[in-house]
C-alpha cells in the first residue's frame, strides 16, 4: 500500500484556510458581494443577485474571489481520498459491502452535519451547501465506484462540456427550478429550502477526483511518483488555464449566462459558481492543479518526514472537523468583537480569520490525535 501523500493535506488545509476567509467574510463583512450566479434571485426583491453592469469593488470581489478554489478542490480531493480510502480498506480486508456500509454512513453524517450547521447558523432555514453537494455526492459515488474509470473520467468531463446546455434546457435562467431541479442542476433562493449547490454538477468533479485517485494508487513509489505527478498536474494545471482563456474570451457558450461586462481583469475573474461553468472549472481545477504540483515539488525537496506541527497539514488531515467547528467559531467571535453579524469590513474579515486559526489549531491537533488513536472509532465518520 503506498504511503500517505502529503502534499494532498497540504492542499487541503490551503482550501481550509481559504474557506475560513469567506465564512468570516460573511459574519465580519458588511461589504461583502457574492455576485457569481446568473441563476440566483434575490429572496428579497426576486430579481436577480448579479445586475450587468454593476460595480464590483476590487478589494471586495477578489476577497471572494480567492475563496473559489475552496469548493471544487475540495470536491475533487474528497474523490480521490474515497479512492484512495477504498483502497486501504479493500488492502486490510474490507468486503466491498463493508467499505460500501462506511461510505454510506458516512455520506448519512456528512448530510446531518449540512442540516444542523444551517440551522443554527441561519436561525432555522435550511440551506444546503457544499456537505450537501459532498454527502449526496458520496451516495452516488457507492454504484459509481464500480464503473470503469475511463467512462467516469468521459462522465465528468461529458458534464463539464455539455452540462449548460442540459441545465439551460431544462431550466433556464430566471425561471424557477423547484425543489427537485434545485437538488439536482440549478441553485435558487426560496423557502423552505435553498440549495447553493445542486450535486449533479459537483459530482462531475468527486468523479474526476476518484479517478485521480485511481491514478494515483498506478503510480510508483518513491521520487519516480512524484516527478511524475508534477509533469502531469502542470500539464492539467495549464491546461485549464487555457480552456478558461478560451471560453473566457470568446464569452459565449460555457459562463452560465455570467458574461464579461468589459475587458477589465475583474471581469475576466467573475466567473459563475453557481452552479459551476465551464469558465468557472477550467480556472480553479487548473489554479489548483497547479497549486497542488506546487505542493508536490515541496515535498520531493524535504530530506526526511514533513513537519507534523505545519498548520496546513493539520486542517488538511482533519478537514471536515475543521469544517464544522470554524462556522460557529466565526460567527462567535463576530458577535463579541462587533456586536452583530456583518458590523465590520475586510480588515475585520482577515482578523477574525487569523483568530478563528489560531483557535482551531491545537484543537485540531488534538482531534487528529485521537483520530489516530481510534481508527475504527466514531471519529471515522468525521
Amino acid at each position: 500500500m503506498q504511503r500517505r501523500i502529503v502534499a494532498i493535506d497540504w492542499m487541503r488545509g490551503l482550501v481550509m484556510v481559504l474557506m475560513a476567509i469567506d465564512h468570516a467574510s460573511v459574519v465580519f463583512n458588511g461589504g461583502r458581494i457574492a455576485t457569481d450566479s446568473a441563476y440566483l434571485l434575490d429572496p428579497a426583491s426576486g430579481n436577480p443577485a448579479h445586475v450587468p453592469g454593476a460595480i464590483l469593488p476590487t478589494a471586495q470581489f477578489l476577497t471572494r474571489w480567492i475563496t473559489h478554489l475552496c469548493a471544487p478542490t475540495f470536491l475533487f480531493l474528497s474523490g480521490t481520498s474515497l479512492a484512495l480510502s477504498a483502497a486501504h480498506r479493500r488492502a486490510a480486508g474490507d468486503s466491498e459491502s463493508a467499505i460500501d456500509r462506511h461510505l454510506f454512513i458516512r455520506a448519512l453524517v456528512i448530510l446531518a452535519l449540512e442540516v444542523l450547521l444551517s440551522v443554527m447558523a441561519w436561525q432555522g432555514v435550511l440551506i444546503l451547501q457544499v456537505l450537501y453537494a459532498i454527502g449526496a455526492g458520496l451516495l452516488l459515488m457507492i454504484p459509481l465506484r464500480r464503473l470503469d474509470n475511463r467512462l467516469l473520467v468521459c462522465l465528468g468531463l461529458g458534464w463539464l462540456l455539455f452540462g449548460e446546455a442540459i441545465t439551460r434546457s431544462l431550466l433556464p435562467i430566471g425561471s424557477s427550478p423547484g425543489l427537485i431541479g434545485s437538488l439536482l442542476l440549478a441553485p435558487v433562493y426560496a423557502a423552505p429550502v435553498t440549495v447553493l449547490y445542486p450535486v449533479v454538477p459537483w459530482l462531475a468533479l468527486m468523479a474526476l477526483g476518484w479517478t485521480f485517485g485511481g491514478h494515483l494508487l498506478d503510480l510508483p513509489e518513491g521520487p519516480a511518483r512524484r516527478q511524475i505527478l508534477f509533469r502531469e498536474l502542470m500539464t492539467m494545471g495549464i491546461l485549464g488555464l487555457v480552456v478558461f482563456s478560451f471560453v473566457r474570451g470568446i464569452d459565449a457558450y460555457g459562463n452560465l449566462g455570467l458574461h464579461r461586462d468589459d475587458a477589465s481583469f475583474v471581469q475576466w475573474l467573475h466567473v459563475s459558481k453557481y452552479p459551476p461553468s465551464i469558465a468557472f472549472a477550467g480556472l480553479e481545477l487548473g489554479i489548483a492543479a497547479l497549486a497542488l504540483a506546487g505542493c508536490v515539488r515541496v515535498e520531493s525537496w524535504l530530506r526526511g518526514a514533513p513537519s507534523r506541527y505545519n498548520p496546513l497539514l493539520v486542517f488538511g488531515q482533519t478537514a471536515l472537523f475543521f469544517y464544522v467547528l470554524h462556522i460557529p467559531l466565526l460567527g462567535v467571535l463576530a458577535l463579541l468583537s462587533t456586536g452583530g453579524i456583518a458590523q465590520a469590513g475586510l480588515l475585520a474579515t482577515y482578523v477574525g480569520t487569523a483568530a478563528g486559526l489560531m483557535i482551531l489549531y491545537p484543537i485540531c491537533w488534538v482531534y487528529r490525535q485521537y483520530k489516530r488513536a481510534h481508527p475504527k472509532g466514531w471519529s471515522q465518520y468525521l
